[in-house]
């Protein structure tokens, strides 16, 4: 039962951290504005893909899960 509520604490944790990321990801100017996401606007059409955020964003989450388990 320990386990199960340490477990509980730690995910809490973390959406607490995606919340509060969320909230203020609008203040960081460069993010979605990288060199390499793709932007398309047409007459009414409109494709964004963030391709390279999305891989800064995973090798910064990769580094820091990595740097974690090895603790």
């Amino acid at each position: 039962m320990q386990a199960i509520g340490k477990t509980l604490i730690v995910f809490g944790a973390v959406l607490i951290l995606a919340g509060a990321l969320l909230t203020f990801i609008n203040k960081v100017p460069f993010l979605g504005k990288l060199p390499g996401d793709i932007y398309i606007e047409k007459k009414n059409f409109t494709f964004y893909f963030p391709l390279m955020t999305s891989l800064l964003i995973s090798i910064i989450l990769s580094l820091l899960f990595w740097s974690w388990s090895r603790r």
